[in-house]
């Protein structure tokens, strides 16, 4: 991977929906090199995906809380991995240092939405307890890459 194939990532971070051409324009390149570039980045596994990110408040998904899962015993991240996975409200989850096993970040459309989504972690084979963190007011939100 080389400056152009960085700038190239850098433009699709910012629009995932830019023109071959237009990304051309500032690299340099022809839409047809884009394209090839793009396809082997693709192919080569470094472009994982191509998504849309939707508001969650538009969504309807404004309820948000942060959750410590404590374990009964040593449970593998691949283990936590599938008992997470069943749960669509968990948009984020994983191992952390200190005395939690996994932090888990839990979007709802509601409060009630909310208890039943963590209840639903809570019954998680080997999950011993939880404690919950309700976010009030996000103060910085940047886009992930």
């Amino acid at each position: 991977m080389d400056n152009i194939d960085r700038g190239i990532i850098d433009l699709l971070r910012q629009n995932a929906r830019a023109g071959y051409g237009d990304i051309g324009q500032v690299v340099g390149l022809s839409a047809s090199a884009v394209k090839r570039r793009v396809d082997r980045l693709v192919a080569d596994g470094v472009i994982r995906g191509f998504t849309v990110q939707v508001d969650p408040a538009i969504d309807g998904r404004r309820t948000e809380a942060y959750v410590e899962l404590f374990c009964r015993g040593t449970v593998a991240p691949d283990e936590l991995r599938q008992m997470m996975s069943h749960v669509p409200e968990v948009v984020e989850a994983c191992t952390v240092s200190g005395s939690a096993d996994a932090m888990v970040h839990i979007r709802a459309r509601s409060i009630p939405a909310l208890e039943d989504a963590l209840e639903r972690v809570r019954v998680a084979p080997n999950v011993d307890h939880t404690r919950s963190s309700i976010v009030l007011s996000r103060l910085i939100d940047r886009p992930i890459d």
